[in-house]
């Protein structure tokens, strides 16, 4: 008896120190750490990708994180630990949970018009009677009809709001426009400040912001356009970001203090449960004939995220695409598993399709 209670402690034991020195995949396969760093150098070496951070999340808790590669093809200079990327439109995930704060907190309801609080004036006038219906619920599902960018332009409505998909940051803008003027917040410091206090520092990412900062001057990566070229990392004259709080595509991070974010989705923590129901529940369903379905297969949109669902689990997704800078995230609840990728790079989607053959899919 003695000898079958030992066998047992031995084995569980075993089991877990696998576990600390090694990752789960989707496909419920292991792959030593040492394993996966090699076979994230490779491809990343295979498809040119100067600089990468990586997190992966094993039961809801950080499994593995490393950075690879440059911050600067041309100086050499390697990312390291403190190393900042854009994170593109990852920004808006989280700022959708952010404003999950807001509506719990009563400083704004999920299903009244937003023109309530502040009407667009960035609206053509043939479209303000329609974009009177547009709610907090439509911006972060993409059912208003704004574009994605104004482009310098009065803004037109692609359909009537709540009645169809279009991705917007545009409405991710005015959003965040409204939750400002509830707290008479301008747009450079203020709205980052609040967002830092109800979000980055509740989940540990002190080096976050969507507000340029010291640290990112000292910190942040290159970008690299499709030739391997370096770009401008820094706001300026000839930089398309201007510094500003834009909540759709102006977050910095890196992979470890995203997955932070990721792991509280996956263990439901800073909001009510009823909430995070909301936020992964179904809003829009893609059509057969969506482009994000025929190309990727995403099935639909929740509140914040794409939504990629099977008979098994479901995906719940983001891309970040600024060019030169690219990012993703995904979890799957019902696996506890999740991933993070940050590139200064326009070569992340290859990246991730080898990925998907060391670890499962990914993407």
């Amino acid at each position: 008896m003695r000898h079958a209670i030992w066998l047992i402690f031995l084995v569980s034991n075993f089991k877990g120190y696998t576990q600390d020195i090694s990752v789960e995949g989707t496909n419920g396969k292991f792959i030593s750490k040492a394993n996966l760093t090699y076979e994230i150098e490779r491809i990343r070496q295979q498809e040119r990708l100067p600089g990468i951070s990586i997190a992966i999340i094993n039961k809801s808790e950080l499994a593995y994180h490393e950075v690879f590669g440059v911050s600067n093809a041309e100086t050499k200079e390697a990312v390291d630990n403190q190393s900042v990327f854009e994170a593109a439109s990852l920004s808006k995930p989280i700022f959708a949970y952010f404003v999950m704060k807001m509506v719990e907190q009563g400083k704004i309801d999920l299903d009244n018009p937003l023109y309530e609080y502040l009407p667009n004036p960035g609206i053509a006038e043939e479209y303000q009677e329609d974009a009177k219906l547009i709610t907090a619920r439509m911006v972060l599902a993409h059912q208003t009809g704004l574009p994605n960018h104004a482009l310098g332009e009065k803004m037109k409505l692609a359909f009537k709001p709540g009645t169809d998909f279009f991705y917007s940051g545009e409405a991710y803008q005015y959003l965040a426009a409204v939750i400002g003027l509830q707290y008479s917040l301008n747009w450079k410091k203020d709205i980052n400040t609040l967002f830092k206090k109800k979000v980055l520092e509740p989940l540990n990412m002190p080096r976050s912001t969507f507000a340029w900062n010291d640290y990112l001057a000292e910190h942040k990566v290159y970008g690299h356009n499709k030739d391997g070229v370096p770009q401008l990392n820094h706001p300026g004259p000839d930089y398309y970001w201007d510094g500003g709080f834009q909540a759709y595509s102006s977050l910095h991070s890196e992979a470890a203090e995203y997955a932070n974010f990721i792991i509280a989705m996956l263990k439901r923590e800073g909001l009510k449960k009823e909430t995070f129901d909301e936020m992964l529940k179904e809003q829009t369903r893609f059509s057969d004939d969506n482009p994000l379905k025929q190309q990727i297969g995403q099935t639909g949109w929740g509140l914040g995220f794409a939504q990629k669902a099977d008979e098994d689990y479901t995906m719940h997704m983001h891309t970040g695409n600024n060019h030169d800078f690219q990012a993703y995230a995904m979890f799957i609840p019902e696996k506890e598993y999740g991933v993070v990728v940050f590139t200064n790079s326009d070569k992340m989607i290859p990246f991730l399709m080898k990925l998907s053959e060391v670890l499962g899919p990914q993407f």
